[in-house]
């Protein structure tokens, strides 16, 4: 059988570029978020970043042509609903959100309350479940959309000794919610995907990097025997995002120096 050579272009990486996309990421005021941001841009997106500190929203947009932040609480329905509808107002659509605000409580489980956990869940389930409806409905009438929710790789391994209960239930929780709305929204356009990092710096991997010991332990446990730098993560999230993975649904993309291998 001859390969189907239709879709072949002289220039593969046009795939990735996101010229004429309108992208949300939430969590975009630090770490991984503030990068994904810039990702985005140079991909030539339009892009809206939404956090609640709006200092840091505005450095991160500084010099950016084609990005603009609003502030909101991801941790109430209001102002998730509020999100979406301002940006569909002024944008008229939503190509891309990725879904990376998120948290943690670490600690040993028997220490944990059932505010840590509903906390912890609310933030890192329950919006994301949200913002995904929420810019679905319009991704539905243009039957085209991409979803990208950062999971982790504890979403699939425990992550004890590194205690955290509640953080290692709430990614198991995106992962699943990821691989039903892919299903569900399969035939109408729209992909989701799930990237899963592993240790990255960021504010929640703080604490691994200030211990001596327990930056030890990640670096012994990762095969790669390092950290991963934000700039690894590039292209694997254009991936997701653009066309060049639009083949691609209901994925877990674990980009973590080999740690789930194991």
């Amino acid at each position: 059988m001859n390969p189907d050579l239709s879709d072949l272009s002289n220039d593969p990486l046009s795939q990735f570029r996101l010229t004429g996309k309108v992208a949300i990421v939430t969590g975009a005021s630090s770490g991984l978020g503030a990068h994904f941001v810039q990702v985005l841009h140079a991909a030539g997106a339009e892009v809206i970043a939404t956090a609640r500190r709006s200092d840091l929203l505005e450095a991160v947009c500084a010099g950016l042509a084609h990005a603009s932040w609003i502030t909101a609480d991801l941790m109430l329905d209001e102002e998730r609903e509020r999100l979406v509808s301002e940006v569909v107002a002024s944008h008229g659509k939503v190509d891309i959100l990725v879904n990376n605000a998120g948290m943690s409580r670490p600690g040993p489980i028997e220490s944990e309350s059932p505010e840590d956990f509903r906390t912890v869940h609310e933030l890192n389930v329950t919006a994301t479940w949200h913002m995904t409806k929420l810019v679905g409905e319009s991704m539905v009438k243009m039957e085209s959309g991409s979803i990208v929710n950062v999971a982790s790789i504890f979403g699939h391994v425990a992550s004890a000794p590194l205690s955290q209960a509640n953080y290692a239930a709430s990614k198991g929780a995106v992962i699943n919610l990821t691989r039903e709305t892919a299903l569900q929204w399969a035939r109408k356009g729209i992909r989701v995907n799930a990237l899963c990092p592993g240790f990255f710096p960021s504010e929640l991997t703080e604490d691994v990097v200030g211990d001596p010991k327990t930056l030890a332990y990640v670096e012994r446990g990762t095969p790669m025997g390092r950290m991963g730098k934000l700039t690894e993560l590039d292209g694997p999230l254009l991936l997701l995002c653009s066309d060049a993975g639009r083949y691609m649904t209901g994925t877990n993309l674990f980009v973590d120096g080999g740690w789930t291998a194991r």
